[in-house]
């Protein structure tokens, strides 16, 4: 064959690109499983960061996490039970953020120190991006033990310092509804702005969209689960 052809040159890049993605693909096939694992074992690592469990290995992280969470089970908007979770990771642990919707919800329940714990996903919108973390409240479904916030990609030592744990500890102690409301009541608002501790947390100063992200992010994914929390609210 005539290298000096065109059609040689065009031949020859497309067993060139051929190749290569038969190799891609077949790197990919076989890393699959484990890139799979990761994705469980990182989600574990945030679910158990909600509950204030941090800085565990991997293996560490399987074993805190069956020792500590119950069940993933999935309830509907109206707070009934869809999928009790009781067979772990299998449920509520399965849906992705993008395949919750309000008759899909899961909802983690915990025990930590002999006490029940639920932990709720979020997902919202940054300043850059997608923002998410979880949630964990108390067994009266009102007050907040823990939080995670991670985010896709927020401005480095502004937005992005909701995954540090100082930001995260505003949370701590907070109601994300006072009695008797019917409404999240949980907010972020600007530093130093801060009314009404009960329900109020300090923003991010020089973050105010990222701020608002979480705030926005709080009211409408807890929202969903207002006929759950309200369970136990207006007791």
């Amino acid at each position: 064959m005539n290298t000096n052809k065109n059609s040689y040159t065009i031949i020859y890049a497309s067993v060139v690109v051929i190749v290569v993605a038969f190799l891609l693909a077949f790197v990919s096939k076989v890393l699959e499983p484990q890139s799979q694992a990761n994705e469980r074992i990182d989600k574990k690592k945030q679910i158990l960061a909600a509950l204030n469990v941090r800085n565990l290995s991997n293996d560490q992280v399987e074993q805190k996490y069956k020792e500590i969470i119950l069940q993933d089970e999935i309830v509907d908007a109206k707070g009934h039970i869809v999928k009790d979770g009781r067979k772990q990771d299998q449920d509520g642990f399965l849906l992705s953020f993008k395949e919750i919707t309000h008759d899909r919800l899961p909802i983690y329940i915990c025990k930590v120190d002999g006490q029940t714990k639920y932990i709720f996903p979020l997902i919202g919108k940054g300043l850059w991006g997608s923002i998410w973390g979880y949630i964990a409240l108390n067994d009266d479904l009102r007050t907040v033990y823990g939080t995670y916030f991670s985010h896709e990609s927020e401005t480095a030592g502004l937005g992005a310092r909701i995954n540090e744990v100082s930001f995260q500890q505003e949370f701590v102690g907070k109601h994300v509804m006072k009695k008797g409301s019917n409404k999240i009541d949980l907010s972020v608002v600007k530093s130093g702005k801060v009314q009404d501790p009960e329900v109020e947390c300090d923003g991010i100063t020089g973050a105010t969209l990222t701020s608002n992200g979480v705030n926005d992010m709080l009211k409408q994914c807890l929202g969903n689960y207002m006929s759950f929390l309200q369970t136990a609210n207006q007791k």
